[in-house]
């Protein structure tokens, strides 16, 4: 979907395309590329290359490209800049978030619990726009922190091929140990962790979700991208606090944002730094 979301465009707009995909989604290219050459677009106009981090800078730093969409880490985006600067490239980049949820106190419990907790550990939490902390107001906040332990602790971890798994492992071990890393540093610097180690946890890509209360903002879980399937929960004594709390990362995608009131929740959206909110 990612990829999709440049080709598409680039494509109808009378462009030829250049697709890299990162080394652990490669065979994902390659299906993509067959699909596209299926469907009648020519092989010269969209080419699906498996290049490893130098040589695509040294391409970007020769000039080889118009532009260039990036889409994964800071430290990619930068990389992407650096090669691009000077060349008049154009680069444009989707990075790292530290996406927040806010649950007001006239929020559908409900409906807030299944939709942050889905949000939370989708694709093993590794989505763009994925939410890894949570604000939640001081009178909803026990029934929330409840029901989501709930809801996690019936997740089934385990080989996606089979049906009964409801979270496979994680895209690479590197991704699992920085997890990892970030929830034993939040337990030894005080917070909770909720959901017990299961059984398919295996030390390695396999990875249970987390749940962790006590958390604050010194926390590097609460700081830095975690993109896995763990998930800082806090609780707030009103709107101020909340968007203080938003707005306190150096990162910026996406909010959610869940109150009935879509006045309120305009007005919170506006001092949200996080945007667009939904």
């Amino acid at each position: 979907m990612t990829a999709i979301n440049t080709i598409a465009p680039a494509l109808i707009a009378g462009n030829a395309v250049v697709l890299k995909h990162a080394t652990q989604t490669l065979l994902a290219g390659d299906r993509l590329a067959a699909a596209f050459h299926a469907g009648g677009v020519p092989e010269d106009l969209f080419v699906n290359l498996t290049l490893d981090h130098d040589t695509t800078s040294a391409l970007i730093a020769e000039s080889q490209f118009d532009f260039v969409n990036f889409t994964g880490s800071v430290g990619g985006g930068q990389a992407m800049e650096r090669a691009a600067a000077g060349t008049f490239t154009g680069v444009g980049t989707e990075l790292g978030g530290k996406d927040p949820g806010y649950v007001m106190d006239d929020a559908d419990l409900g409906a807030a619990v299944a939709t942050l907790v889905d949000a939370a550990m989708y694709n093993s939490g590794q989505c763009c726009c994925g939410i890894e902390r949570i604000y939640v107001h001081e009178s909803q906040y026990d029934e929330f922190v409840e029901r989501a332990v709930a809801t996690i602790s019936d997740y089934r971890l385990g080989n996606p091929l089979d049906a009964d798994t409801t979270m496979g492992p994680m895209a690479h071990l590197r991704f699992a140990d920085t997890v990892r890393r970030q929830t034993a540093a939040a337990v030894a610097g005080g917070a909770t962790a909720h959901i017990a180690t299961m059984d398919a946890d295996d030390g390695g890509a396999y990875l249970t979700p987390q749940l962790l209360t006590g958390v604050t903002h010194d926390m590097e879980v609460m700081r830095e991208e975690s993109f896995g399937p763990v998930v800082g929960v806090m609780k707030v004594s009103g709107d101020d606090e909340a968007v203080a709390l938003m707005n306190d990362s150096r990162y910026g995608l996406t909010a959610s944002l869940w109150t009935p009131d879509v006045e309120r929740a305009a007005r919170v959206g506006d001092r949200s730094r996080p945007a667009p909110c939904s």
